[in-house]
């Protein structure tokens, strides 16, 4: 299942990074990636998207799914 998050605040490539170790250690998140142009994560897997953007939040971004 492809699930996709907008989150705000990223303006880097480091950011991306960050982003997307914190989705990956979801647990039921098989990849995960991001693109702060379009602000926004997509992930792949079956994880809850309430823990996909508490784990964004928790790493200092805005999210919702």
């Amino acid at each position: 299942m492809t699930q996709t998050l907008t989150v705000e605040g990223m303006s880097c490539e480091h950011c991306e990074q960050t982003v997307e170790e914190a989705l990956s250690g979801v647990d039921g998140v098989e990849s995960a990636s991001a693109d702060r142009d379009a602000a926004s994560a997509t992930v792949e897997g079956d994880a809850d998207a309430r823990n996909l953007v508490a784990a964004v939040e928790d790493a200092g971004y805005d999210a919702s799914a």
